[in-house]
């Protein structure tokens, strides 16, 4: 035997040729490819379970791990900030030598935040905090009026249609179709409003201790107010789509997948300040809203797979949503980011005037010309209609000289004289 395997070996047959031809090579292939396919089946096994169908941590656990991550980040914010103070002073010294004063306007004290809290009575230290009842009130109409709007017109159905369909949308998802949309029946409650003072770049002034005038005037501190929010509703998002398989050809298979998201509560601290506006760099005054990082944001996540066999509530696909949704939350409206809005002009303005006059001539306009010349012309048959009824109500309750007829004669000598009284007969 080993002879014949050496005359193979000289007959220059090849050597891999030679080597499977051995019985003992021949079972370590087998045995590979079987070993082979059992790991793959494991590790296919193991991916299913843990990945696809395994348990989802608590929210409570996931909410703390968010939270460290987010005070992680601001405080790694905060420490990099002192050093970025002293170009932004020098700017500012900068712009104020820079700029020309009038000589026609009245020199008014400089504005600060501790005049503008002593001139309000407002004391840092010892104001309690508001309870912000008339401000839920309004908010609340807004809300209602806002979703009273939705149930008439599909605007904010198209508006999201457009935004998920959007040029960012992949090539392998389908077109994305909105089959529920809730905007909910509850309202935002605000509570425990706080007015504090902060530098430019929103940090508390102080850190906790007694509120110095001379430290927010050094600092060129701003006014902040502070307020809890506090939502316990249902805002549903269902969507529906494909997911499409592109190779080796254009939709070689697809898989259908419905996604429904819904917020069921929103607890956090809301802060608001103005920011003056620079005549000379032209910009309006700002008005700037964010959160703080210890806010709560609990989501209800529901998913589909499939057409026929079906999958149901994948956790793991739960997960990758509502991860994705706190980052782009976090990313847009929570500290040290934050929301931007320009304010309009306040000063009172012709054309910004509504009153009773302009109902009418406003619901003039928005009709057609012709309907609203008829409906002027109705409005003025209708006052000449009301001024001929009220004349004769006047002439048969209280006749006067004025409205009186002359007396009709029934002969040639009962003709009235000149200047006698209508209705007296002369003597003959």
């Amino acid at each position: 035997m080993r002879a014949e395997c050496r005359t193979d070996v000289r007959t220059s047959l090849p050597l891999d040729f030679a080597t499977a031809c051995s019985p003992h090579h021949r079972l370590s292939f087998t045995q590979g490819l079987i070993i082979g396919q059992l790991s793959v089946m494991l590790i296919l096994g193991a991916f299913i379970k843990f990945f696809i169908f395994g348990d989802p941590p608590s929210p409570d656990v996931t909410a703390s791990i968010r939270a460290a991550e987010r005070r992680a980040r601001s405080l790694a914010h905060k420490h990099s900030l002192p050093s970025l103070d002293v170009p932004k002073q020098r700017q500012s010294q900068g712009q104020m030598l820079g700029r020309k004063k009038s000589s026609v306007l009245r020199n008014q004290p400089a504005l600060t935040t501790d005049s503008i809290l002593r001139k309000t009575y407002y004391n840092v230290d010892g104001h309690q905090p508001e309870s912000l009842d008339w401000f839920n009130v309004l908010v609340a109409q807004t809300i209602a009026q806002f979703r009273s709007d939705a149930q008439h017109d599909d605007a904010i159905l198209d508006s999201l249609t457009k935004a998920l369909n959007g040029t960012t949308r992949p090539d392998f998802i389908d077109d994305i179709r909105i089959t529920e949309l809730s905007l909910g029946e509850d309202f935002p409650i605000f509570s425990n409003c706080r007015v504090i003072p902060v530098n430019e770049d929103g940090l508390s002034v102080g850190n906790g201790f007694k509120f110095d005038a001379a430290t927010v005037a050094r600092e060129g501190s701003r006014l902040q107010a502070r307020m809890d929010v506090d939502l316990s509703d249902v805002l549903t998002l269902a969507l529906e789509t494909k997911l499409l398989l592109n190779y080796p050809k254009k939709h070689s298979a697809l898989l259908p997948i419905a996604l429904s998201v819904s917020v069921v509560r929103f607890s956090g601290t809301l802060s608001v300040s103005f920011i003056p506006s620079n005549p000379s760099q032209s910009t309006p005054t700002m008005m700037t809203f964010s959160f703080l990082d210890d806010y709560r944001l609990d989501f209800s996540i529901r998913s589909l797979l499939g057409s026929r066999s079906r999958l149901q509530d994948v956790p793991k696909i739960a997960q990758l949503v509502e991860s994705r949704l706190h980052r782009w939350f976090d990313e847009r409206a929570v500290e040290p980011r934050f929301q931007e809005i320009a304010l309009p002009s306040l000063w009172p303005r012709k054309k910004n005037t509504r009153g009773p006059d302009d109902t009418m001539t406003e619901m003039v306009g928005s009709i057609g010309r012709a309907k609203g010349k008829e409906l002027g012309r109705e409005l003025r048959d209708e006052a000449r209609r009301r001024d001929v009824t009220t004349d004769e109500e006047i002439m048969d309750a209280a006749p006067t000289l004025k409205h009186r007829r002359p007396h009709i004669a029934t002969g040639e000598d009962d003709l009235p004289m000149p200047g006698s009284l209508a209705g007296v007969q002369m003597g003959r």
